[in-house]
């Protein structure tokens, strides 16, 4: 037997009449919805009048999308971002005129009829019959509003749209049955400004306050008569009669509205006659939208505001839920940018790099003990036009952030490599032979096994005159390679990775951190967002925060919704902590680093180059603040020797020569006016000077030495094969290119 019909044995059809209150025969029209020959349409009754009572709950006054305001930490706009352009207003708001036109083209008995125009189907059924087309429908507005509605909930999935309005005898009735209801429940005046506010009028402007914005530059209840019926006439179609790509459809499409408000009666012939007179008067306004209109040079934190919400569950439980919820709008995200810290950074970028030099720089800095992010930018705008130096991934933060694969760190990785030392026990003034030239160490611990030199791999401090014992006070102010790859061998490389791990250290494309000594060398690509959190944890005294962007999240109704808090943790002892800080400002003040001083404020920090200068860095902080600084090619292929950087001209870029005074110029502004708290500060004997030593520093920052090692970034020598145990890792380069990278390359034959 089939399936007892709902509704006492009716058909669709009859139901269909029996909710309208109409007579069999105008239910069969409507069965036809004013369309001939339904069949060979191929319309098809998809859905069935036992779905009638499933009225979504939101259908009287949805949740339309609207814009998102992205604030900075004190309230100031950094940037509006929507799926769909729209802001709502109430009927009072919109002009006279403009509700009468779109009333005269669109459904011009709409205070006179139901939620259905019977007089208006069989006219429609009338004019289609003898044209044998659909030249005429008879949707009422109630019926397009409800029509939109369905649009609206598709959102940005065209099938789901596709669904909303596809051309089936089961959706139309549905759509009838919406339709009365709502008339009902919300009555005229409601469901005109609800339709005022959910149609599309062309140009991504969704709702007559976006439209009349965007096509006269006004608010939409300052529309005089001729611009009101040139919005209501876009409505039927926006794309054919878009006046800014075509006027003359336009201008025929207006006085056709003008004509039909004098039938209604809603102007006389003598107004409409001055109106059809009058120009489009059109004066365009561009919607500006997206991260791509951020002040201050904040687009790539914009950008970054937006990952965080579509990637945290906080926001919904499932990716496609934040999704909606972000394209829906009408948020208002308060950030942790601070003004002062951004201003200062961008000023910092543009003083020394410019966006047409071959490399660019990034920069980002944040809050110990909190994670908050107070400033990022980088030398390279967002945008999409590269001929311009646009870049449309950010070079601060991790892949799956929107960033790219990141880049090696160098040597500013060696102070996690002391911290873990320290953390196992070793002292400060442990000393190793740090000859100028050595094989890494074999067999070394790992974490699974044991690394070892089957190659016979060898590496070398920066300059001849690096030459050993020395201890790790230093080591770290000169940066001596040796000494820390002694380091690890002694300790092993499980305590560093773990340590890493703590301080929230990892690989920026998302892979395992490689298992070979060549890491303390800062051989595994990083983002500046990641080094500036790690660094965070030795100014906050061992304890590391997971970076945030967002502080709060008020949405369209006026809520708080619940945002993701900083994660805390101690990553290290304070004394650990104390003693790094100790190492690091002796690398401000008598190091590598001392080109990034801040002068009576305290400060600590290391300083990396990598091989053949793909990247240079520099990292530090002071007890408020962290930040790090990356200047190189963002595609990894040009090498920072014979170059010209911000106008000037250098013949090897240094870590503490470039970056250095960036970071320099970027805390300074971001510090002042707050706070110069000192370090908690460790005594650690100094090493005695040796005899080949002089005064100043012969490091890897401060004077070249012999042509560096190859450790990155590409195999400078295809057709030497260098077998997997030698390489650190598989690498992958910076940013979105680059080579194999990962490891020390072995010296070629």
């Amino acid at each position: 037997m089939g399936k007892k019909r709902s509704g006492g044995g009716l058909s669709p059809t009859q139901q269909a009449a029996k909710f309208l209150g109409v007579s069999a025969l105008a239910g069969a029209v409507l069965a036809g919805i004013a369309l001939p020959a339904a069949g060979a349409l191929g319309l098809a009754a998809k859905g069935s009048v036992e779905e009638f009572d499933e009225i979504p709950a939101n259908l009287k006054r949805p949740p339309l999308s609207q814009r998102t305001t992205i604030l900075d930490s004190e309230g100031g706009t950094i940037a509006t971002v929507f799926s769909r352009d729209r802001t709502l207003v109430d009927l009072k708001d919109i002009s006279p005129y403009m509700q009468k036109a779109i009333i005269a083209i669109e459904d011009s008995r709409f205070y006179e009829h139901g939620a259905v125009d019977v007089k208006g189907i069989l006219r429609a059924l009338n004019e289609n019959a003898q044209s044998g087309t659909v030249s005429q429908g008879a949707s009422t507005l109630t019926q397009q509003y409800v029509k939109n509605v369905f649009v609206e909930e598709a959102g940005n999935d065209p099938t789901k749209v596709a669904e909303a309005t596809q051309q089936t005898l089961g959706r139309k009735i549905r759509e009838l049955k919406y339709a009365i209801q709502v008339e009902q429940e919300l009555g005229k005046k409601q469901i005109l400004e609800n339709y005022l506010n959910i149609t599309f009028f062309g140009q991504q402007a969704y709702g007559v306050e976006a439209a009349s914005q965007r096509y006269f530059s006004k608010s939409a209840k300052d529309l005089e008569l001729d611009e009101a019926a040139l919005l209501a006439g876009i409505v039927q179609s926006p794309s054919r009669y878009d006046p800014v790509n075509d006027s003359e459809e336009a201008r025929k499409r207006r006085n056709i509205v003008l004509n039909r408000m004098v039938a209604t009666r809603d102007i006389t012939q003598e107004e409409a006659d001055a109106a059809k007179k009058k120009p489009l008067g059109l004066e365009v306004s561009r919607p500006r939208e997206g991260c791509i209109t951020a002040t201050r040079g904040a687009g790539f934190f914009c950008d970054y505001v937006r990952n965080a919400f579509l990637n945290d569950p906080a926001f919904g439980e499932t990716r496609e839920d934040r999704v909606k919820i972000w394209d829906k709008g009408g948020l208002k995200i308060r950030t942790t940018l601070d003004p002062q810290a951004q201003e200062s950074v961008q000023t910092a970028i543009k003083d020394n790099v410019r966006q047409s030099d071959q490399v660019a720089t990034a920069v980002t800095i944040v809050e110990p003990g909190t994670g908050k992010i107070l400033g990022m930018g980088q030398s390279r705008p967002y945008g999409s036009d590269i001929s311009k130096g646009e870049l449309s991934y950010n070079l601060s933060v991790d892949k799956r952030m929107g960033g790219g694969a990141g880049y090696q760190p160098g040597s500013t990785f060696k102070p996690i490599v002391a911290a873990a030392a320290l953390e196992q026990g070793k002292s400060p003034t442990q000393k190793y032979a740090s000859p100028y030239e050595m094989p890494y160490p074999s067999p070394v611990d790992t974490c699974s096994g044991q690394w070892t030199n089957t190659r016979n791999e060898k590496l070398t401090n920066e300059n001849e005159k690096e030459v050993g014992p020395y201890g790790m006070k230093e080591a770290t102010a000169k940066s001596v390679n040796t000494y820390y790859v002694e380091l690890i061998s002694d300790i092993g490389i499980c305590p560093v990775t773990s340590m890493a791990e703590k301080m929230g250290v990892n690989r920026a494309d998302g892979e395992q951190m490689a298992q070979a000594p060549s890491i303390a060398l800062g051989t595994q690509e990083m983002s500046p967002l990641t080094m500036a959190a790690a660094y965070a944890t030795f100014a906050s005294r061992g304890i590391y925060c997971t970076p945030i962007a967002i502080e709060s999240v008020i949405d369209a109704d006026g809520k708080s919704m619940p945002v993701p808090k900083t994660k805390c943790n101690r990553a290290m002892s304070t004394k650990t902590a104390d003693t790094v800080n100790t190492l690091l400002k002796g690398v401000v003040e008598d190091g590598t680093g001392k080109q990034a001083g801040l002068g009576s404020r305290p400060s600590a920090g290391k300083t990396g180059t990598t091989d053949f200068r793909y990247a240079a860095w520099f990292v530090g902080y002071t007890p408020n603040m962290a930040g790090a600084v990356w200047v190189g090619d963002p595609e990894h292929k040009r090498q920072m020797t014979d170059i010209t950087i911000g106008g000037n001209y250098y013949p090897k870029v240094y870590g503490g020569e470039v970056p250095g005074p960036i970071w320099k110029a970027a805390m300074s502004g971001a510090l002042a006016g707050k706070p110069a708290p000192d370090f908690n500060l460790v005594d650690i004997p100094k090493d005695k000077p040796k005899d080949h030593e002089k005064d100043e520093a012969d490091d890897e920052d401060q004077k070249p030495g012999k042509p560096e090692k190859p450790g990155g970034g590409g195999n400078p020598w295809p057709d030497f094969t260098i077998p997997p145990d030698v390489l650190g890792g598989n690498g992958n380069g910076g940013g979105n290119g680059g080579g194999n990278g990962g490891g020390r390359w072995p010296q070629p034959r």
